[in-house]
């Protein structure tokens, strides 16, 4: 190899290098500054903060207060903060009917609405359905006598459901009871006795 050959290979090493070189710290600011704001290997980000809220909540004729986040459902404000376990949390979309309660006497899925929705109305859970004396709701003596529980998970769900079926009116016939309350879902299958349940005690409750 002769000189001239030497010195343009030593030339072209020395323009790559140089590339390369510049290439690199241009980068290597941008890879720190990302490296540095990523969350560490294993580490989950923070959620964003969200303001605690004082609330006033009408349930069971009574008025309770609670300081809860705005996004909180009316579901897991009644089981995680007041204790009214009664409502279930089952799916959590709004698909089964566990977490029924009345709002303002009318039924509501309490695992898809928000608490602070409901500041001045009025809430009724399962806990708030008897007398004042412990007698049984209506709905729940029929319950019992038609044996319309088996496992008793979606129970206070489906007597919450069939109570708001005869307040609004949907009670009239079988066919009508069961498309009002086809939202409400049994997995022990006790459909025909919760039917029947509700035949029972709709004239008891216009009484």
């Amino acid at each position: 190899m002769n000189d001239d050959t030497s010195k343009q290979s030593a030339s072209v090493g020395n323009r790559r290098r140089f590339l390369i070189g510049s290439a690199l710290g241009g980068a290597l600011p941008l890879i720190a500054r990302e490296a540095a704001a990523a969350p560490a290997i294993g580490a989950s980000a923070a959620p964003p903060s969200s303001a605690v809220v004082p609330l006033t909540l009408r349930i069971n004729g009574a008025s309770r207060q609670v300081a809860v986040d705005p996004r909180t459902t009316l579901l897991d404000t009644l089981r995680e903060h007041l204790d009214l376990t009664g409502a279930k949390k089952g799916c959590d979309h709004g698909q089964c009917g566990a977490c029924t309660v009345l709002v303002d006497g009318r039924r509501e899925l309490s695992c898809l609405t928000l608490a602070v929705s409901l500041a001045g109305r009025e809430v009724t859970t399962i806990e708030g359905v008897g007398g004042p004396d412990g007698a049984l709701h209506p709905m729940q003596q029929a319950f019992i006598e038609h044996d319309a529980f088996q496992c008793g998970y979606c129970t206070p769900g489906q007597i919450m459901s069939a109570i708001g079926c005869v307040r609004e009116g949907q009670a009239g016939n079988p066919e009508a009871i069961r498309e009002s309350m086809s939202g409400n879902l049994c997995r022990c299958a006790a459909y025909p006795n919760i039917v029947a349940a509700i035949v029972q005690a709709a004239p008891r409750m216009e009484t």
